[in-house]
């Protein structure tokens, strides 16, 4: 039997969260490429030991979000911490708000996936088309802009706030007191490149935000119902989920419909992932009136989903079963996490025509 002491066991590979030192610069038309090569984008397998690959991707993800997230804050945009309570060395998760958020009467909210970083869509996007692309840069600076990106669209966003709610970065590091996704989180620093991944203990949880459902409903409960100090008392609110994100957000509407079916204007999918949405009986436990107002009926008028296809943005598209809301082809049809990137612009007009027509309701569509 061999027996390894630590002094013999390979050091844990080191980067710096530095571009430049990694050897990539930002180019004129806002892509990441090699410094010795401007023809080549990011290269991730730099080693046959995965370690190293995945140690050099973080760092360079860390120089991403550094990136994205001033470019962001320029816009307008701040970090509000939940819980509201907690101090900035104190577990907690960051969301970003507009600066426009108590003043605006119309109010988005996106809400992600799991596994992305807080104002990330996609890194496959970024290095592959652009930053801003592959991030919410170029969704805030449509709606918070004033300038119309969307297309043909002519609806004032002026009076438009944004919320990104932040689904991933749910586990609390201690030592560097930050919030991180899982990824993040297997890329600490450790004694050696062969030891495990640091242990989770409960030091690591986030109060009222230990998973993705928590922090959605704490979202709805302790921000969007803020009305009188974070919204407008009237302000209409308009979603857009992405996975886990809208099923989250499904599900708590199905829950409390009652409490919000005068405030939810419109809702919009991303890769909806069935088996995590409410049942049908449960979508018309919260009637309100009658059975046209239920969340059920809502969904079917009021909403439509974005899936994998690659088929033209806005095809109508069918599941093959039974469809809460009309389906429409993303234009992606590899990555669910790339939906985003591909159909914002359509997402941000249809939701512009349902906020200038209250009255609008979906068709459904008969896919032969």
């Amino acid at each position: 039997m061999f027996v390894f002491q630590s002094k013999d066991l390979p050091p844990d590979p080191v980067f710096p969260a530095d571009l430049e030192q990694l050897g990539y610069f930002i180019n004129a038309e806002d892509q990441i490429k090699m410094i010795s090569n401007p023809e080549l984008v990011f290269r991730f397998k730099i080693s046959t030991n995965d370690r190293w690959n995945e140690m050099q991707r973080e760092a360079m993800n860390i120089c991403t979000r550094e990136v994205v997230l001033s470019r962001l804050c320029a816009l307008g945009l701040s970090i509000l911490r939940l819980p509201l309570d907690a101090a900035p060395d104190e577990p907690n998760v960051p969301i970003l708000v507009s600066s426009n958020l108590s003043t605006a009467t119309r109010v988005i909210v996106v809400f992600g996936e799991p596994g992305q970083d807080l104002g990330i869509w996609a890194y496959r996007t970024i290095g592959r088309q652009a930053i801003d692309a592959g991030s919410a840069v170029s969704l805030a600076k449509a709606v918070l802009g004033g300038n119309n990106m969307a297309g043909d669209s002519a609806e004032d966003r002026s009076d438009t706030a944004l919320i990104l709610a932040n689904t991933g970065q749910l586990i609390w590091h201690c030592g560097s007191a930050t919030a991180m996704t899982m990824p993040t989180w297997l890329a600490l620093p450790r004694k050696s490149a062969v030891d495990p991944p640091l242990q989770m203990t409960y030091r690591n949880k986030i109060p009222h935000n230990q998973n993705w459902q928590e922090h959605v409903e704490y979202v709805f409960e302790q921000v969007l119902a803020a009305r009188g100090k974070f919204l407008k008392e009237d302000a209409k609110i308009d979603i857009i989920g992405l996975a886990e994100g809208g099923a989250g957000a499904t599900s708590y509407l199905a829950r409390n419909w009652q409490k919000w079916h005068n405030h939810i204007a419109a809702f919009c999918l991303a890769n909806p992932l069935d088996y995590l949405m409410p049942s049908p009986m449960e979508l018309d436990t919260e009637a309100v009136s009658d059975s046209s107002s239920t969340f059920r009926a809502f969904l079917s008028s009021r909403c439509r989903a974005y899936v994998l296809s690659d088929e033209p943005v806005d095809s109508p598209m069918s599941s093959g079963q039974d469809q809460l809301c009309n389906y429409y082809s993303s234009g992606e049809s590899l990555y669910a996490e790339c939906i985003i990137p591909s159909a914002w612009k359509s997402m941000l007009a249809w939701l512009d025509r349902l906020h200038s027509d209250p009255y609008y309701e979906e068709v459904e569509l008969l896919i032969q």
